[in-house]
């Protein structure tokens, strides 16, 4: 009789788990999973490493901590500088400057090398180049090049971190250190620019994830990274241990990369208590000053942005006129869009199951799996292309023996020789843009409404259709927007594993680049750039919304 007893006692302290938060553990680990074959490379091939570490990795890694010391010194001048300019200067044109200096990051790094390339550093095909044929620009390959592009695209990170951080910062404490005989430029490095450290070094961060995680840009201009070295060993040697092995250092550096980043903030925590209005007042500039501070934002927003879209539309232009425009750029957008679409709709799914999940039942394997799922976004495209593709082959494998010992039917390559395992591959590397756009906005319904549809009788599932999917849907068109774009610029993982004809518009603009058809890269990319615009328009609404550019100056 006590055992009974002792077992009642025992369920009652293991509470059942309710469907959909298990569902969305099981959806958050299912997405991670394929990571997990990085580190077990080591244990199943680890003789691979050896030659590796003697040959391809040494120049790698240095060729990639360049690039991150680089593009993190280059973004935080260029992206704080800027923030700084805007946010405490006022001169001719800062109004429209203050949002129009988010526009390089719609500009894809391997589409402005594409156009430097085509401009100054090869000869051009065409005739129409802006600036003629023949030029060239020194140093334009090299690592030096690619810090200098990587740079001028990533700095909005730091820009619009920065800009924000200098938003929230009271004008009280610059009055204060004005008050103790500081010059206004004074104030602003020694107590505004300290202040906004932590918006500053998160924007570096950021920018130097994508700078590690850089395939087309460093490809193009012959820099060997760990990129790099990942794709000529995976296509050039076919050796799946060693890629995985070199995938697996370049995650290890982009973790510390960010372990360094908040090491070197410390415990440093900033709290502005700001009060609607009272963000600090904008000097007023005058004479040279005030016609040298928009001359440098132009000069790089026209290098960087407007003249090579205007460079594109005259390329595309002339391919159109003259009627030979690439007959694959239909078949490649078509897949674009394919690939784009069917990714959005999962990474949305998937994305919804685990933030239900957690709202369900909130755990902390619920939390956990669900930050785990979000890794994939801070990881390479090339490292997810290798790491998705060995579980992948070896599902392939036990399938096609199910089927022919069972059924006689021959599935051949049902996911690595389809687009399915491209769209995994998307997935794990997208759901975190989606998941964190459905948290953000279920986290605005209130807990009251699930109680009281529980409270009528409504399960888990009709309490989600009916309640939280009609409250969902700007989270949900936000999610999958992200998530489009995102897929339209994908050149690493698409590169790796494509299959047979299934090549997209980011493919058709490498392709074309690396053969110097600049005339045939001309449209595909200009309609990466076009549909790249649409996330940083809404960037630029809403940070109007919020006050940016709401300061009167100071005479």
């Amino acid at each position: 009789m006590i055992r009974p007893a002792g077992r009642r006692a025992a369920a009652r302290r293991w509470p059942r788990v309710p469907g959909w938060a298990a569902l969305g553990v099981l959806v958050a680990l299912a997405v991670a999973g394929p990571l997990a074959a990085l580190p077990a490379s080591f244990i199943l091939a680890g003789e691979a490493f050896d030659q590796i570490a003697a040959t391809l990795l040494p120049t790698a890694l240095a060729n990639s901590l360049l690039l991150a010391l680089g593009v993190g010194t280059g973004t935080l001048v260029v992206g704080g500088g800027l923030a700084v300019l805007v946010s405490f200067y006022d001169f001719p044109g800062r109004r429209w400057l203050d949002w129009a200096l988010v526009l390089p990051m719609a500009m894809p790094a391997y589409v402005l090398v594409f156009v430097l390339l085509g401009q100054y550093g090869l000869a051009n095909p065409l005739q129409t180049s802006l600036f003629g044929d023949g030029l060239t620009l020194p140093g334009l390959r090299g690592p030096a090049g690619a810090i200098a592009v990587l740079s001028a695209v990533l700095y909005p990170y730091v820009y619009v971190l920065g800009r924000s951080a200098f938003l929230g910062q009271s004008r009280q404490s610059m009055e204060a250190a004005r008050s103790l005989g500081r010059t206004y430029g004074q104030a602003v490095r020694r107590v505004a620019l300290p202040l906004a450290r932590p918006a500053l070094a998160a924007g570096a961060a950021l920018a130097v994830m994508e700078a590690l995680a850089d395939f087309g840009a460093v490809n193009l201009l012959g820099v060997p990274a760990l990129t790099s070295a990942i794709y000529r060993v995976w296509y050039g040697a076919f050796d799946q241990a060693a890629a995985l092995q070199l995938a697996t250092v370049l995650v290890g550096l982009a973790l510390s990369m960010v372990a360094l980043e908040r090491l070197l903030r410390g415990r440093a925590r900033y709290h502005q208590a700001l009060a609607r209005g009272d963000a600090a007042i904008p000097l007023r500039l005058r004479g040279w000053r005030a016609a040298l501070a928009p001359a440098l934002p132009c000069l790089l927003l026209g290098v960087v942005f407007v003249v090579p879209v205007v460079q594109l539309g005259a390329w595309a232009l002339e391919t159109i006129v003259d009627g030979t425009l690439g007959s694959e750029l239909a078949g490649a957008a078509l897949n674009t869009l394919l690939l784009a679409a069917v990714a959005a709709l999962i990474a949305v799914l998937t994305s919804t199951v685990v933030a239900y999940g957690q709202r369900a039942q909130p755990s902390r394997l619920g939390r956990v799996a669900a930050r785990l799922a979000a890794v994939g976004y801070a990881v390479p495209g090339t490292v997810i292309a290798v790491a998705v593709y060995v579980p992948l082959v070896w599902l392939d494998r036990r399938l096609g023996d199910a089927a022919g010992g069972l059924l006689g039917l021959d599935l051949g390559l049902l996911f690595t020789g389809t687009i399915l395992g491209l769209v995994i591959a998307y997935v794990v590397r997208f759901h975190a843009l989606a998941f964190f756009a459905m948290e953000s906005r279920m986290g605005r319904i209130s807990p009251s409404l699930d109680d009281a549809a529980r409270a009528l009788g409504a399960d888990r599932a009709r309490v989600l259709a009916d309640v939280h999917l009609p409250l969902l849907w700007p989270g949900i068109l936000t999610a999958a927007l992200l998530v489009v774009v995102e897929v339209m610029k994908e050149l690493p993982a698409t590169a790796l594993l494509r299959p047979l004809g299934g090549d997209t518009l980011a493919i058709t603009v490498w392709e074309a680049t690396k053969d110097s058809r600049f005339d045939t890269a001309a449209l595909p990319a200009l309609l990466i750039v076009a549909v790249s615009l649409i996330p940083v328009i809404l960037l630029i609404r809403l940070s109007r919304r919020d006050g940016w550019s709401s300061a009167t100056p100071e005479r």
